[in-house]
């Protein structure tokens, strides 16, 4: 359908003042998504939604990121059932004697393991979320860092998930196939990568203190300072399970050879998580049994729980998903290019299709599906005005990977949530004023390459 003009904004305006003023993330999706087809169907908004979700949950796609999501909980539920963490929390809190060099640690980590941002933020937030508690760091901080290392990192290296499927997609793109293949494509847009590159430096400087804590997070300083709690009240549910005891310690190597087997895994079958995840939890758990760390009803036990234990991660991510569809339904992204481009010159599309995608790639949090809406458009539209096409192409990847990194719904929002042990709004607008200051330098950093370049 075409776009239905100005209203087709309502949703994501809805969505936004709703996830504030409740902290609810699931619900406010679906209140977005129920209003985005009373727009698009009237009377017949609610079977129109249930057509969305069905095509939502029928997707394969969707079916493999709900069984990796959820087989990697149930991964980590092994390992916590092991204490298999122990032993790395006993290293890190041995040579990591401070908060600062503890996050060090976890940026380094999240810039090594950069094959895939699943990968990234669950292995390091589980590995990580003891020692915040042991030296009384806010979880929303390693949140904040793991978030941070997660898409950013893997969007500056042509060897992870996200190289793999932009390649493709950039392939498909007639007016760029002069420039090479879409790898070569997506190689010589890294140095224009301007968020990617901007959200990674933060880190350290937030770390350090070069950059202050700023709002929220200042608060969860404060309370952590005060009551000696690395978060919330309403995140104690997701830490029921954590009792780390520094004289009852399990070996080093009962954490780093699942682990090494999940990422073998991964990268010998073309960078499939959900294999890797596979053989990871098997490694895990034959190790385990076999050191007798766990009995096998222990481990059926929490291979369930932890499958279960991402079912809100899972309402998040599909009602997300489904929140995307509605809102393409209604031509909102239409709407919006469509009333930008008579005002583009050569010399502004970079930055104007940054600022353009990012808003895009916010209220959908859709890393994946709003650039492919937006680079068919974007990119002949640069050319036949005469943009430097490789400046586009980047600006429209970095405003993808601000919407995945800063959406509070995103997938990678809510996984790092998850893997911190917090509730999804105290990550989400813990992290957001840092998100905004990467934001900031991307769209100078366009402005200047425009007209530098163009």
């Amino acid at each position: 359908m075409d776009n239905m003009g100005i209203i087709t904004l309502l949703p994501p305006v809805l969505i936004i003042a709703f996830a504030l003023i409740t902290r609810r993330t699931f619900e406010a999706l679906v209140l977005g998504g129920l209003v985005g087809c009373v727009i698009a169907y009237g009377k017949g908004f609610f079977w129109g939604y249930l057509d969305f979700l069905y095509a939502t949950m029928s997707d394969t796609g969707n079916i493999w990121v709900i069984l990796t999501v959820g087989i990697f909980g149930a991964f980590i539920a092994i390992m916590r059932k092991a204490k298999a963490t122990s032993g790395f929390t006993k290293l890190v809190l041995k040579y990591s004697n401070t908060e600062k060099k503890s996050m060090f640690v976890a940026w380094i980590l999240g810039i090594i393991i950069f094959v895939d941002e699943y990968l990234n933020v669950l292995t390091i937030g589980n590995a990580m979320r003891t020692v915040c508690d042991q030296q009384k760091t806010p979880r929303e901080m390693l949140a904040y860092v793991i978030d941070s290392t997660g898409v950013p990192v893997c969007m500056l290296i042509p060897i992870s998930t996200q190289a793999v499927y932009w390649a493709s997609m950039l392939a498909e793109e007639k007016t760029l196939s002069y420039l090479g293949s879409g790898m070569d494509i997506f190689i010589d847009t890294i140095p224009f990568s301007f968020y990617a590159i901007a959200a990674t430096i933060v880190v350290p400087l937030v770390i350090a203190g070069v950059i202050p804590k700023i709002g929220p997070m200042k608060k969860a300083y404060k309370r952590t300072a005060e009551t000696g709690m690395t978060y919330n009240e309403g995140s104690k549910k997701f830490n029921l399970d954590d009792d780390y005891d520094p004289e009852n310690t399990a070996s080093v190597w009962d954490f780093i050879i699942p682990m090494a087997a999940l990422i073998a895994g991964t990268l010998f079958f073309d960078t499939d998580l959900l294999v890797g995840v596979i053989i990871g939890t098997v490694v895990a758990t034959a190790m385990y049994m076999i050191k007798r760390r766990i009995t096998f009803q222990e481990f059926s036990e929490a291979f369930m729980s932890g499958f279960a234990d991402m079912f809100l991660m899972f309402a998040i991510i599909i009602s997300a998903l489904t929140l995307q569809k509605v809102l393409a339904e209604i031509g909102m992204s239409d709407f919006i290019i469509e009333s930008v481009a008579p005002y583009v010159s050569p010399a502004l599309l970079p930055a104007i299709a940054f600022i353009i995608v990012a808003c895009l790639s916010f209220v959908t949090g859709s890393c994946w599906g709003v650039p492919a809406v937006t680079i068919p458009i974007i990119v002949p539209l640069g050319a036949a005005v005469g943009a430097d096409p490789l400046i586009t192409v980047a600006a429209i990847l970095s405003s993808a990977t601000f919407g995945a990194h800063a959406c509070f719904y995103s997938d990678a929002t809510v996984l790092s949530s998850s893997a911190a042990g917090i509730e999804n709004m105290d990550h989400a607008l813990t992290q957001i004023p840092y998100a905004l200051i990467a934001a900031g330098v991307a769209f100078i950093g366009y402005l200047i390459a425009g007209f530098a370049l163009c």
